[in-house]
């Protein structure tokens, strides 16, 4: 099929990408190569397949409503996945408006075009941040979402409740996905474990918040593309069970549902840097120091839902993901003649 996928010269979207040419579906790729990081790294990313016959890559911003109007009209996409988002939860305290352009008034050109294009599925991202203030282990689906911490899980929980209105309004099917703490080759340089691979190699010392002891659902990429790929290719269904005097927040009455993906295994932040450590073969020098502002304590996903939907759970561990990230790391800036920076 002729899937339109957001954000294919980033993290996830190329991993993506690459998965669905591969199983022989057209892809029609939507990035803007926007400098919050080195653009060479995206360039590398979509160097792997920007030359497949069936890919077709647009340079565009999903805040531009012509430019998106015409990647569907031109394109037809029977399905789409909206990767593109301005990322990183701390850059939205410093540049507020880039996150409402791009993750709320982006995400509203992509309903739009779904709507006007009779689109068969819309999947996009979602995050474990919009748990926000919930304490409650495992964060399930079938918990409010009220208490964003971060202006990011804000406009990500904006994304869940547009896509709801535009299901129930226009039968548009979405699901929603919210990742926990993705990592793997090709991550984003603003991430905790390429900050702290950088750091350690260079002998300089990494930043530990909450002295390590939070825990995270450290969720590997393939775990991540291989959720995405299952929902996708299951289009969100009506729950005929819905019940608007006992709503349950994770389906609807509307061709909707909102799943966790993430690793049921939660690892202590110290843990995660031990096991970088041990790849690396090099001690790291920690500075230790608290909880950052809308940080939470701990995550744990709870996945039974996917898992009774599509058949899959995220199962990649800590060990053998941070191996495969630090053998990628040599290799990529082995090729730029070793310059990490």
């Amino acid at each position: 099929m002729k899937v339109l996928v957001t954000g294919t010269a980033g993290f996830i979207g190329s991993h993506l990408a690459i998965r669905l040419l591969e199983r022989g579906d057209e892809v029609v790729g939507f990035d803007n190569m926007s400098d919050y990081y080195d653009v060479n790294l995206k360039k590398a990313r979509l160097a792997r397949f920007m030359d497949h016959p069936n890919y077709t890559h647009i340079e565009a911003d999903l805040a531009d409503r012509e430019a998106v109007e015409a990647a569907f009209a031109t394109h037809k996409p029977q399905r789409v996945v909206n990767l593109a988002a301005q990322a990183g939860v701390r850059y939205a305290a410093q540049n507020p408006h880039v996150y409402v352009s791009s993750n709320v008034t982006g995400f509203l050109h992509i309903l739009e075009g779904c709507r006007h294009h009779g689109v068969e599925h819309l999947v996009f991202a979602s995050t474990s941040s919009v748990y926000g203030a919930n304490l409650k282990m495992p964060f399930s689906e079938h918990q409010p979402t009220e208490h964003p911490l971060t202006l990011y899980a804000a406009t990500k929980k904006a994304n869940e409740m547009m896509a709801h209105s535009y299901a129930h309004l226009y039968g548009i099917p979405c699901t929603g996905l919210r990742f926990f703490t993705v990592y793997g080759p090709w991550g984003r340089p603003d991430m905790a474990l390429f900050l702290f691979t950088k750091a350690i190699l260079a002998g300089e010392p990494i930043k530990v918040f909450n002295h390590g002891k939070h825990k995270r659902s450290f969720t590997y990429v393939d775990d991540i593309v291989e959720g995405v790929i299952r929902t996708l290719d299951q289009p969100a269904t009506p729950n005929a069970e819905w019940n608007g005097m006992a709503p349950d927040s994770a389906t609807s009455g509307a061709p909707y549902r909102i799943f966790n993906i993430g690793n049921e295994q939660p690892v202590e932040l110290l843990r995660y840097i031990e096991v970088l450590e041990q790849c690396l073969g090099k001690k790291a020098k920690m500075e230790m120091l608290p909880l950052q502002a809308g940080d939470v304590p701990d995550t744990e996903a709870d996945v039974s839902e996917l898992i009774e939907a599509v058949g899959y759970r995220p199962a990649v561990l800590v060990e053998d993901g941070v191996a495969n990230f630090v053998d990628w790391y040599d290799a990529y800036f082995s090729s730029l003649g070793g310059n990490s920076e």
